[in-house]
């Protein structure tokens, strides 16, 4: 048996697409990180990107479980003395800003180094039912099907 190396030149990426209603934030964001880094591939290699590219729509009907949605807060400093700001996952979603929290949450499992960013970039969220990635001829991923405690159901 030999390992194999991947180089950058190696890689052929795919583009996916997933509809994110009713699917369960963390599990959703674990299954596009992976997918990202390429660990679904069994030419993995982590030095070098060989992830593929995952676009998101209907963010703004992401489920969350229990009441993470009331309770969990998302801070960011503003870099002035005291200045810690707060917003929860419901303020966010009524602003029409539910595509942040999908980004984050990916962000977080991506490694933070030059090639999670590289990697990163090739996220796109989008709150509507539509996207304007149509030119990478993305595939469906039925992310739902893949375990029954990846959709919330009521």
């Amino acid at each position: 048996m030999k390992t194999i190396s991947a180089k950058a030149s190696d890689v052929e990426m795919k583009w996916f697409v997933v509809d994110a209603e009713d699917l369960v934030l963390g599990r959703l964001a674990t299954i596009c990180a992976k997918i990202l880094r390429g660990k679904h591939k069994t030419t993995f290699t982590p030095h070098v990107d060989c992830g593929d590219g995952i676009i998101v729509i209907n963010a703004e009907k992401i489920a969350m479980t229990g009441n993470k949605k009331t309770d969990k807060v998302y801070y960011h400093h503003t870099g002035y003395p005291g200045g810690i700001k707060g917003v929860t996952p419901e303020k966010l979603l009524a602003d029409g800003k539910g595509d942040r929290i999908l980004m984050k949450a990916v962000e977080r499992m991506l490694p933070k180094t030059k090639l999670g960013r590289s990697q990163l970039t090739k996220f796109r969220v989008f709150c509507g039912p539509e996207h304007t990635h149509e030119a990478q001829n993305p595939e469906v991923l039925d992310v739902a099907s893949m375990n029954s405690k990846n959709k919330r159901s009521a």
